[in-house]
């Protein structure tokens, strides 16, 4: 289904200037942007992937991850085809590298009522780059806030300033995906991205609107590891975001057309967890190592163990209804409400 586009400006000869993520194509009439879901018909932009879900699914909010946010939850996660990045180690590239408009009809009042009769607290756009259905995420973000469920994306951090204001108002909480922590010869190399300073403006954008955010960062064994890298990333972090921002180092796995890079030795995580921490971030996690103590949520001020998890669920919980350490009272940085139907065993206060 198409629908006209937000956040578009119109040029000279039928031409229109894209204004929703950084790349800010000019797109010839008749032609598509970068994304390949945005077309220039006659002089209007279209968004060509509106409704039409490519995947919809059921997800912990751990999976996104979201670790401080609205633990225990559960929330219906949906996508369409398309990218404004060609990641060569992409999770998801059979849809987000799709270059044919595919998919089922799924208009926002469908999702929000799925995700009602499932249980659902909230509604993710994520598995390919939400910006670029952005017209599909802000409608069914609007009616799903309306009817008292939260909204959250996973993105790559590309969209552009305006379109952060816009959604705002409905967006409670975004992860903001780093790859090779933000290096730009990695980022033109590995995902065909001209520039990494969008995502750091976004990022921003995202505070000032009060979004809960958590940064996760891929690390790339050889190409994408570099400490100091990590520790830059993770100063930025503390300095622009704050120190109680959720910081998640990840496993990289083999994939798509990186099947010749091993994946990540978990010294190498341990040590880029060890280089977060000692920049002062209070909240640093590691990634699709199932099992890992790194999963785990300690108190920052007296290492109380609060939280122990096992990949996406939640095995152990030991902060107060208030979200404060048992032990010494810390408030911890959590936002939202606990829900303990997504624990997987008895939880303890």
């Amino acid at each position: 289904m198409a629908k006209k586009a937000m956040l578009y400006e119109e040029l000279p000869e039928d031409n229109v200037r894209c204004n929703l993520c950084g790349r800010r194509c000019i797109i010839p009439e008749g032609a598509a942007g970068f994304c390949l879901v945005r077309r220039n018909e006659k002089g209007e932009l279209q968004s060509l992937v509106y409704a039409k879900a490519c995947s919809a699914c059921v997800d912990p909010i751990t999976k996104k991850p979201l670790s401080h946010f609205n633990p225990g939850s559960q929330v219906m996660s949906i996508a369409t085809v398309g990218c404004n990045f060609r990641c060569r180690f992409c999770d998801n590239w059979a849809i987000s590298q799709e270059k044919r408009i595919q998919g089922y009809d799924f208009p926002p009042k469908e999702v929000v009522k799925a995700a009602k009769d499932n249980g659902c607290q909230g509604i993710s756009y994520t598995y390919t780059e939400p910006t670029i259905f952005f017209e599909y995420a802000y409608d069914t973000a609007t009616l799903a806030s309306k009817e008292g469920l939260f909204n959250t994306i996973v993105t790559n951090g590309y969209m552009a300033s305006e379109a952060i204001r816009s959604i705002a108002p409905v967006l409670d909480a975004a992860t903001v995906d780093f790859k090779g922590a933000g290096d730009l010869e990695f980022y033109k190399k590995f995902a065909g991205v001209p520039s990494v300073e969008p995502i750091y403006e976004s990022l921003k954008e995202m505070k000032k609107c009060n979004i809960h955010i958590e940064v996760t960062n891929l690390v790339v064994p050889k190409i994408g590891e570099s400490m100091e890298t990590i520790r830059e990333l993770a100063t930025w972090i503390r300095d622009n975001l704050g120190k109680d921002t959720v910081f998640h180092l990840l496993r990289f796995n083999p994939n798509y057309q990186a099947t010749e890079i091993p994946s990540t030795p978990l010294e190498t995580l341990e040590h880029a967890c060890d280089v977060s921490r000692e920049v002062g971030l209070n909240y640093v996690y590691m990634g699709n190592v199932p099992g890992h103590r790194y999963e785990n949520t300690h108190c920052p001020s007296c290492e109380k163990l609060l939280i122990k998890r096992f990949s996406f669920e939640i095995v152990e919980w030991h902060l107060t209804e208030d979200m404060c350490c048992p032990a010494c009272g810390q408030k911890i940085a959590i936002q939202g409400q606990f829900h303990p139907g997504g624990v997987s065993y008895p939880y303890v206060i």
